[in-house]
């Protein structure tokens, strides 16, 4: 008799397996490469001549191929595979906390220069890949509240509310402009200052070549790159100087008969730009006008100048040059759009860097901490832990800026959960929202099953906290084991949120800690992945193939 022990690989696994050198099989193309009977690695050897061998193989061979398809109709069933809890220690969910160590494996106490250059390989093998490093932005104040305070945290989490619902805004929406004549369309929303994420550019280069060194928000739900620029009539409070474009040698206003001034300016913003005179010139320049869900507002002179990201310069780059903003930018010079329109980073830098960009967003709320992000194709400075699992990457017309996915399946704590949400298409995942919106009947499942596991395990529930309506009482508390979220995307990749991810931190004491999830307010609505939920995750976008990939990786280093 024999006794048959069968290792049923999982769809990621079997991913993994056919995956290629530079770019891994998208997940959705997989089902075409299932092995089919004559080719499977179980099939008889020749030199099996005995029934009862025989009969063997062919049991074997049946079920590696049973394992085969039972694992792809589970991907297409919703059935979700991922970490079922984690133990998280309160002090990562502190404002301002001190920046944990990274633990494990060979990135233990990376250097900078390691973290940043170790990209680098040989002369011409990956000349089209840069990397910038990635921090939180964490302004000491807001309205003389300190930053941690519970006034402080509420302010934020209704501001991130505001972009939130800014998103859900029809693009042809618009309010009339009161400087200027022109309309100023509703777009992607209000930065969230102290969860959003900054990289530094370096803009222009006056007659030694040096150029101005610039802070600016990194966000997936905006195209134009802008910043302030000098003069500047009415500017809100940042820590680097105003750019002077007077002092750039390879500054130039964008003309009014370019096309950038046209369609691909409405095409980023929702308005074209328009025409007036100015800058002592006499000649017309193009003006632009960028308005958010909140009342925060860019307008200036659509322009052209060299961009620095990381070692790599690139002329012509357009921007706009600020001259009138106001919102909570929270210090920083500007805004990097990293969106699909023409004028994007991405798009303007498709022909340097391929169209492909990735992002490593640290968990840490401590600026000591930085992530990462990568420009171009090369893996080489990735830390991911897991292989990168890739799903669709869908495009919406009607919201041309946005990055979508679907999500097909989910599970809490390792239980699954149903919902008629799930299986819903287009799904955003965004780097300026924070809080992650789910639609009503998946968060009331996604909650349920949170609440009663965290409950069973002894935590007192206590009151709610701005959006956030499940909170808990963890006073006295060091460490606790959190339950973990993990959605199931179209082709069958998982992505599980880490424990950080899971919790928000209202009060310092521990007394007020939140399940950090929100609902939308419809089932029709667009459901939103934010910042929140992606950290310690290394999430590709690739817009030439269309696809969008996760892989674990501990995305905290200190400097």
């Amino acid at each position: 008799m024999y006794i048959l022990h069968v290792r049923i690989l999982s769809f990621s696994h079997i991913h993994v397996l056919l995956s290629v050198a530079r770019f891994p099989l998208p997940a959705w193309s997989l089902a075409s490469s299932l092995p089919r009977a004559r080719s499977t690695p179980l099939a008889p050897m020749a030199a099996a001549s005995s029934s009862s061998a025989r009969g063997h193989h062919l049991l074997l061979r049946l079920l590696a191929l049973l394992a085969v398809a039972g694992n792809a109709v589970a991907a297409g069933s919703g059935a979700v595979v991922g970490k079922k809890s984690a133990a998280l220690s309160l002090r990562e969910l502190e404002w301002g906390a001190a920046a944990r160590k990274i633990q494990g494996g060979r990135y233990e106490q990376q250097s900078k220069a390691q973290i940043l250059g170790e990209h680098r390989k040989a002369e011409g093998a990956s000349r089209a890949t840069t990397v910038l490093e990635l921090k939180h932005h964490s302004p000491a104040t807001i309205s003389n509240q300190p930053a941690g305070s519970e006034g402080y945290l509420s302010r934020l989490l209704a501001a991130d509310a505001a972009r939130a619902a800014s998103l859900l805004l029809p693009r042809a929406a618009s309010i009339q402009s009161r400087q200027a004549a022109a309309q100023v369309p509703l777009t992607s929303g209000i930065r969230f200052q102290t969860l959003n994420y900054v990289t530094t550019i370096a803009l222009g280069g006056d007659s030694s070549g040096a150029a101005a060194k610039l802070n600016v928000i990194v966000d997936t739900g905006s195209d134009l790159t802008w910043v302030q620029c000098k003069p500047c009539r009415a500017c809100y409070e940042q820590r680097d100087p105003l750019f002077d474009p007077a002092s750039s040698a390879t500054y130039a206003a964008v003309p009014c008969n370019a096309s950038a001034c046209a369609a691909s300016l409405k095409e980023a913003t929702g308005a074209p730009g328009f025409c007036a005179r100015g800058g002592g010139s006499g000649s017309e320049r193009c003006y632009y006008a960028l308005g958010y869900g909140d009342g925060s507002f860019s307008r200036g002179v659509l322009a052209t100048d060299t961009v620095g990201l990381g070692g790599a310069n690139l002329d012509g780059f357009v921007f706009g040059c600020g001259l009138s903003n106001h919102g909570l930018f929270g210090g920083t010079a500007g805004l990097m759009g990293l969106g699909r329109t023409e004028l994007s980073l991405v798009s303007q830098t498709a022909s340097r860097f391929g169209g492909v960009f990735s992002y490593c967003l640290p968990a840490t709320t401590s600026g000591d901490s930085t992530g990462s992000l990568s420009l171009g194709s090369d893996s080489s400075s990735y830390r991911n832990t897991t292989p990168v699992a890739y799903t669709r990457m869908i495009a919406d017309p009607a919201q041309p800026p946005f990055y979508f996915m679907n999500v097909t399946g989910a599970s809490v704590g390792g239980a699954a959960v149903t919902a008629s949400g799930l299986g819903a298409s287009n799904v955003l995942i965004d780097s300026g929202t924070v809080i992650s919106r789910l639609a009503p009947s998946v968060y009331r499942a996604v909650r349920a099953e949170f609440a009663r596991q965290f409950t069973a395990a002894g935590y007192p529930a206590a009151p709610g906290f701005s959006l956030l309506d499940t909170c808990y009482n963890l006073t006295g508390h060091d460490e606790v084991n959190v339950p973990l979220l993990t959605l199931r995307l179209e082709g069958g990749a998982d992505v599980t949120v880490e424990a950080a991810g899971m919790l928000f931190m209202a009060k310092k004491n521990g007394s007020q800690v939140c399940l950090a999830m929100a609902s939308l307010a419809y089932e029709d609505q667009t459901p939103i992945i934010g910042n929140y939920q992606q950290k310690n995750k290394r999430v590709v976008y690739d817009t030439v193939r269309s696809g969008l990939g996760f892989a674990d990786e501990d995305c905290s280093y200190n400097m």
